[in-house]
């Protein structure tokens, strides 16, 4: 199974970073204007509508436009996991409706004095069977702009 992983270190506290995270403002914060997102709705996992955290269990539904150019994308996450110990962090979402037939995001976050290290790991099929895991290294060079203009505007918001 293909994967992807991004890390990049801001100056910032852990405790900030984690809670700019934790919310769908983060996720909108952290999107290239590019992608032109559009949060179409979040239910908590009580099934209340926007949560404050998104918690296991809170699904996030999307649209997407890249460049402008084609039909909106819609897309449709779940965070699975989230857990918290003392320094480090991490929570995970998985596509459950959308453009992969496989992606599961990991966010994770490590204290480091006073900065904040932030990784990305991202497992994911093409939608192409098969051939998709020969296509794969191809795919990372769109994530790469993707996560390297994410970990940009975290820089930018955070330090």
């Amino acid at each position: 199974m293909p994967t992807y992983e991004r890390e990049t270190t801001v100056r910032s506290p852990f405790e900030d970073v984690w809670a700019f995270h934790s919310q769908i403002s983060g996720l909108e914060g952290l999107t290239p204007d590019w992608m032109n997102l559009r949060v179409e709705r979040v239910i908590g996992p009580d099934g209340e509508p926007d949560p404050n955290v998104l918690e296991p269990g809170s699904e996030i539904a999307l649209s997407m436009r890249p460049f402008g150019v084609g039909p909106r994308q819609h897309w449709t996450s779940v965070i699975t996991d989230r857990e918290r110990e003392d320094g480090s962090a991490y929570f995970r979402d998985e596509m459950v409706h959308g453009p992969f037939d496989r992606w599961e995001h990991t966010h994770s976050f490590y204290a480091d004095g006073r900065r904040t290290r932030i990784r990305d790991r991202v497992t994911y099929d093409l939608p192409i069977g098969g051939l998709g895991d020969a296509v794969a290294p191809l795919s990372n060079l769109g994530f790469e702009a993707m996560f390297r203009a994410r970990h940009r505007l975290a820089k930018a918001q955070l330090e």
